[in-house]
């Protein structure tokens, strides 16, 4: 293929909003489609190679991944290796013990699949995960298994009937990722089935081209709508809103539009003079390397401050990253592209195999030991009271029967004519511990019903957690056959944020069918780490207090009130948190409140029943909703 300039271009059109998003400026809430632009990009540049290859008659599997080994693995490599080494003196030892999980993952590629078990993209400790970026490269990877293999077969036995073949696999690809947004949005952003649409995208763009552009007019116009809809996406879409189904097809669209719009020779459109721009041009020559290495950086700033930084943080994070990725551009990733000795086949594949295996055995290391807890002798960990939330029967964690579930046992304060149903996730579960000490405030039989990730919301799916379904629908012939008067209805909303909270409005609407009152426990407050380890960093910054920034969505309960009509919704983080933060341990006997980043401790429920929970001593408080 010809080298085209424009491409580079839109390698820094994607890679550059990516960095400023993980660096937290709020001004591009969707950089992170950039990622999608990537994809895009990489379906046309790979196809284009293996037509190349086939039409010259030089088609070799062998010589595919030679190229690709050289373009991906040294960078890599030398990123994991640095990382590895700022993990050793940064990383307290749980966080070492799962960073090196992660190195296994990430040097194997399969890391996409690693995170999609561990963590949401978007959850509140993602910061604090220096490989979480090498999904991307994880997707791309398992692309390459099998898109070589396929073009040989469409060009050799299909007759090059591209779009007979590669336009059904997109669009069902599509289809499934719309899907996913709703019924399993965290493996419908990680996982290849979901992004192949994207890639193929790209690569029915190069081996099916489209008639060449002949209207000046039309021309510029393409150009135009392809930065328009790659700029709506980074400016409207945010991590809330559901991806990546529909709202990825703004990127992807308008990544594929610039591509066509450039192709021409003769009617070159001001789109495409602007992304052959030289700074542009010179960001998309080292954004392979940039993308690689401003996600540590990140990682580690946040995970030493444990907080959000400021903008001259910002700023050195920026300087720090455009550095090292024009070293790791200019150092490992240029001498590897040039040909010589060291860059043959052989070499390649023998330094290939051993990079991969040093690395596996590094992240072995650390797995096995534990992330080495002699570097820290200062850090320990207290055994903080949680209370028993009857894990197996009133709290199920997925592993047993829905029905084991009982009245008897799950009746959790008693003596009062009222009943009241606690229904909800973990963050539901995590009151119970607080009720005995509040029990003559509550005044109420208070009934545990509690899944875990299962939130109280009837039209709630999860392929994830299909059992959710069933235990939703179970709480409406409990509260029938328990008698229950009121419903409190408390969850992590912030899970279901992408998913919107529609179908809590429904909720709240059948159960005042069913004549109960209904009472909405708002967003409880979640921290960016466990409340043992910012303890532990703000006794060494001699932090003085135990009031610590949350790190969620400081709006979240504002969006949730809007969908509890005819509900008293509470939220908590009205009684817990003020300007400076939220209280982690009671400032006095300096118990923690938390047993990890936001589920409460027996001593955090306690507090937090006696402010805001509802009390049902009187009888018109639990009167039949009219």
């Amino acid at each position: 293929m010809n080298y085209r300039r424009d491409i580079d271009g839109l390698r820094a059109v994607a890679v550059l909003p990516v960095v400023l998003f993980h660096f937290g400026v709020s001004a591009i809430p969707g950089g992170f489609t950039g990622v999608d632009i990537f994809f895009v990009i990489s379906g046309y540049l790979i196809s284009g190679s293996l037509l190349d290859d086939l039409e010259r008659g030089q088609f070799s599997i062998g010589r595919f991944y030679w190229r690709r080994a050289r373009r991906i693995l040294p960078a890599l490599t030398f990123v994991i290796l640095l990382s590895g080494i700022a993990a050793w003196f940064i990383l307290l030892p749980s966080d070492l013990h799962e960073f090196s999980l992660s190195v296994i993952a990430a040097s194997t590629f399969w890391s996409n699949i690693y995170f999609w078990k561990t963590t949401n993209y978007f959850s509140i400790d993602a910061e604090l995960r220096p490989l979480l970026h090498t999904w991307s490269l994880s997707v791309e990877e398992q692309y390459y298994i099998f898109a070589p293999i396929l073009v040989y077969l469409i060009y050799r036995y299909a007759a090059k009937r591209w779009l007979t073949i590669l336009l059904p696999i997109a669009v069902a690809s599509f289809a499934l990722a719309v899907m996913a947004t709703s019924l399993a949005p965290t493996a419908g952003f990680y996982l290849l089935p979901t992004r192949i649409w994207e890639l193929a995208l790209g690569a029915m763009l190069m081996l099916k081209k489209p008639p060449a552009l002949a209207s000046r007019p039309l021309t510029e116009l393409i150009g135009l709508a392809g930065f328009g809809l790659i700029a709506f996406g980074f400016l409207t879409i945010s991590e809330s809103d559901p991806f990546p189904g529909y709202n990825a097809l703004f990127p992807c669209i308008g990544t594929a539009l610039l591509i066509y719009a450039g192709q021409t020779h003769r009617l070159v459109p001001v789109a495409t003079r602007v992304l052959q721009f030289t700074p542009l041009v010179w960001v998309g020559l080292i954004s392979y390397s940039l993308y690689l290495v401003h996600w540590p950086i990140n990682s580690f700033v946040h995970y030493l401050s444990l907080k959000a930084v400021g903008v001259p943080m910002i700023m050195a994070m920026m300087v720090a990253s455009f550095a090292l990725a024009t070293f790791s551009w200019k150092y490992i990733e240029q001498p590897f592209r040039r040909k010589g000795a060291f860059t043959a086949p052989l070499p390649i594949f023998a330094f290939s195999a051993t990079a991969i295996a040093l690395l596996c055995v590094g992240g072995l290391a650390g797995a096995l030991g534990k992330g080495f807890p002699q570097r820290f002798p200062d850090f320990s960990t207290e055994r903080v009271q949680v209370g028993d939330w009857r894990n197996g029967v009133c709290f199920n964690e997925g592993g047993s029967p829905i029905e084991d579930w009982n009245l008897a046992d799950c009746t959790r304060t008693h003596g009062f004519p009222t009943n009241v149903l606690l229904w909800g996730d973990s963050f539901a579960a995590h009151y119970v511990s607080g009720l005995e000490a509040n029990v003559q405030k509550i005044q109420a039989n208070v009934i545990q019903y509690t899944y875990a990730g299962c939130p109280p919301n009837l039209s709630y799916f999860s392929y994830a957690r299909p059992a959710c379904t069933r235990f939703n629908e179970r709480a409406l012939s409990i509260i029938r056959d328990a008698n229950v008067q009121a419903v409190i209805l408390s969850g992590r909303w912030t899970d279901y944020q992408a998913r919107g909270f529609d179908g809590l409005q429904k909720t709240v609407d059948r159960l005042r069918d069913m004549g109960v009152k209904v009472y909405v426990i708002g967003q409880s407050p979640e921290f960016i780490a466990d409340v043992q380890k910012i303890a532990f960093f703000a006794r060494r910054e001699h932090v003085e207090g135990t009031s610590w920034p949350m790190a969620m969505d400081p709006d979240i309960n504002t969006q949730v009130l809007p969908f509890t009509k005819g509900a008293d919704f509470i939220d908590p983080l009205a009684y817990l948190c003020d300007a400076a933060g939220c209280s982690y341990a009671d400032a006095g006997t300096r118990q923690f409140l938390y047993f990890d980043y936001g589920h409460f401790s027996s001593a955090g429920a306690t507090l937090a029943i006696s402010k805001y929970w509802p009390s049902f001593a009187a009888s018109d408080k639990v009167a039949k909703a009219k």
